[in-house]
């Protein structure tokens, strides 16, 4: 069984109830910044959440799991990671690999290169017979958060007279973007998407025009 589960997390007060009343980016914690981890209490909130609830584990009878690791992980977050899954979720063996091996693994070769995008960071890592090659990788400090970012001023540019959160320009994000193959592919995707509306939760409608096409 597989899950997507997004990272981003709502904070609430000591006595377990919703705060309410306040913009959404006020109350929202992202434990993983830029590929690291920020907020240990939440991330251990949101393992519980995923193994216990997500994946169905019995407390008393957790046994073991398997953690990838992304490029550039500090060996200090490994340690506290193994720590934490010992001491508070009681497993009985602990592995990681790392993130680039993995995703070769996956496809069936031991060497090639990775290209790993997500929403704060790009990894691009050489893997050698089943070995990253360290010297060779780079992280790029780029990711979805920023397409996320500058979809967000053009909304804005166009749409002064509304208010927009970040929440719910990734929400426009995910529904309306799309990635091309090249440039002659992006012309044409440009020029026949109809003009979209989107009503936001509070009502408020606003209009991406063909100007808040992201060109990278």
């Amino acid at each position: 069984m597989s899950q997507i589960i997004p990272t981003q997390m709502k904070r609430m007060l000591d006595d377990g109830s919703i705060i309410d009343g306040s913009p959404v980016d006020e109350v929202t914690i992202d434990p993983v910044v830029r590929g690291y981890i920020s907020d240990w209490d939440a991330v251990e909130d949101l393992l519980h959440h995923v193994l216990y609830t997500g994946l169905g584990w019995e407390i008393g009878n957790e046994g073991n799991i398997l953690f990838t690791d992304p490029l550039c992980t500090p060996k200090a977050n490994k340690e506290q990671l193994v720590q934490l899954m010992f001491e508070n979720f009681n497993i009985s063996g602990f592995y990681a690999s790392e993130q680039s091996v993995l995703s070769l693994y996956a496809v069936g070769r031991i060497s090639g290169c990775t290209v790993d995008i997500g929403h704060g960071k790009i990894d691009i890592a050489p893997v050698i017979e089943g070995a990253v090659h360290h010297i060779g990788s780079r992280r790029f400090e780029f990711g979805g958060t920023d397409l996320t970012n500058f979809l967000a001023q053009e909304l804005g540019k166009s749409n002064p007279q509304v208010n927009i959160s970040m929440s719910d320009v990734e929400k426009i994000k995910e529904q309306y973007s799309c990635c091309v193959e090249d440039e002659l592919a992006y012309q044409k995707t440009l020029y026949s998407c109809p003009v979209e509306k989107h009503t936001l939760p509070d009502g408020q409608v606003c209009f991406p025009d063909f100007y808040d096409s992201i060109d990278l």
